[in-house]
């Protein structure tokens, strides 16, 4: 049975995740890469840009693994 609590909750921080996680890399590519060459920007945003998918991958997992049956 999926609990919709961990769904909720899994939502919730899946979102926030994302907003910290834009404006953090927004802010060191303005900082650090904006004055670099334009394959480096390209390369940073080409990876900031796909970073992401790996923890929401997990989180996502983990909102709709299954429960556990309590041992006997």
């Amino acid at each position: 049975m999926l609990s919709p609590w961990r769904r909720a909750i899994g939502s919730l921080t899946l979102v926030v995740f994302l907003l910290v996680y834009c404006f953090f890399a927004m802010a060191v590519g303005n900082i650090v890469v904006a004055t670099k060459s334009g394959w480096v920007q390209f390369a940073y945003f080409a990876i900031a840009g796909l970073a992401w998918v790996a923890p929401a991958a997990l989180l996502v997992k983990w909102m709709y693994r299954r429960n556990e049956p309590p041992a006997a």
